[in-house]
């Protein structure tokens, strides 16, 4: 038998699992609690095999339960209830040692998944979870491609631009010429394609590169 905990402040929620899995005769929810303390005081005595953790619960900040539960049980498979798709909370989430992720919309087929794939090591995300983190690297991974990749030298005489020095000043300060200080500006200009030094400022700080 699997001893399911419901962590959740809101009554549908229970009764709303509860009822989908009321023909799973493998599945017994064993305690339902509706805030943080409850959680603890109910986990300090029983182990259930699986926490359907609501993230937002009245009393404790549902990513601090889980790593708090954490820190004492390291059996327990802990799968996050949200009502918001966030590719930052689903990433905390894992961090703090949950196991799974659904959206409280689910259907009753993608729960039990949920429950047989984290039991059996995996780590499940709702399909709508999984589309949230794949867009999430996809703007990281498009970021890192258009961010320039600059020399020491550059770096260098790109935030003393943005400090507000000329090419002269520039060039007395490092001990270089003029020449090649305009040299590098023209290659910055060209890495961050721009056509002013303006806008070379503009695109860099917009990168955080300065």
């Amino acid at each position: 038998m699997i001893k399911i905990l419901i962590i959740d402040d809101h009554p549908l929620v229970g009764d709303g699992i509860t009822t989908m899995l009321r023909e799973e005769s493998h599945l017994q929810i064993t305690g339902i609690c509706k805030n943080g303390k409850e959680a603890l005081d109910f986990l300090s005595g029983n182990q259930p095999d699986i926490i359907l953790l609501d993230i937002n619960l009245p009393d404790i900040d549902g990513l601090e339960l889980c790593a708090t539960i954490r820190k004492t049980n390291k059996v327990s498979k802990i799968i996050g209830l949200t009502s918001t798709n966030e590719a930052g909370i689903i990433t905390q989430l894992l961090a703090k040692g949950g196991n799974g992720y659904l959206l409280k919309n689910m259907e009753r087929s993608e729960l039990i998944s949920a429950i047989n794939e984290v039991l059996e090591g995996k780590i499940f995300l709702s399909k709508a979870a999984n589309q949230k983190i794949l867009e999430q690297f996809n703007s990281v991974n498009h970021a890192l491609e258009n961010t320039p990749v600059l020399t020491r030298r550059e770096k260098e005489i790109l935030q003393l631009l943005h400090n507000g020095l000329n090419g002269p000043q520039i060039a007395e300060k490092l001990f270089l010429s003029p020449y090649t200080i305009e040299t590098h500006r023209k290659h910055l200009m060209q890495k961050f394609n721009v056509n002013t030094t303006q806008l070379l400022l503009k695109n860099a700080a917009e990168q955080k590169l300065i």
